[in-house]
């Protein structure tokens, strides 16, 4: 199973990015997708998940800020990052809790991305 992440990039304050993550490989089901974030000297941390019926969870710090959606046909999910701040800049990490033909269910983890916010 691999994760593909894209998107990121350089972006001023106030403005906007959309990052995407693609799920491929040996799939027979994908479960909750989500991206997290790492920021220098900082842990890995949650910013918003999905399930695979479009539910949603976000880290209060980016509520109203960002949207995450999915397409589950093409098992993708999308993260828009509107009004974005210095403080957004980290790598930012797809998440997918993925079973396999063997029925083993387990997260697997993207490669990264970079989003950095200049003020």
């Amino acid at each position: 199973v691999q994760l593909q992440a894209s998107g990121g990039g350089l972006v001023q304050a106030g403005g906007s990015l959309r990052l995407s993550c693609a799920a491929s490989g040996s799939i027979f089901s994908v479960y909750d997708m989500g991206w997290y974030r790492q920021a220098p000297g900082k842990r890995r941390g949650l910013v918003a998940t999905i399930t695979n019926g479009g539910a949603t969870n976000y880290a209060d710090s980016v509520k109203d800020r960002f949207t995450i959606s999915r397409d589950n046909a093409k098992k993708t999910i999308f993260l828009q990052m509107n009004s974005l701040k210095p403080d957004d800049t980290a790598v930012y990490y797809c998440n997918a809790n993925v079973r396999t033909p063997d029925w083993v269910r387990k997260d697997y983890w993207g490669q990264g991305t970079q989003v950095t916010v200049s003020s």
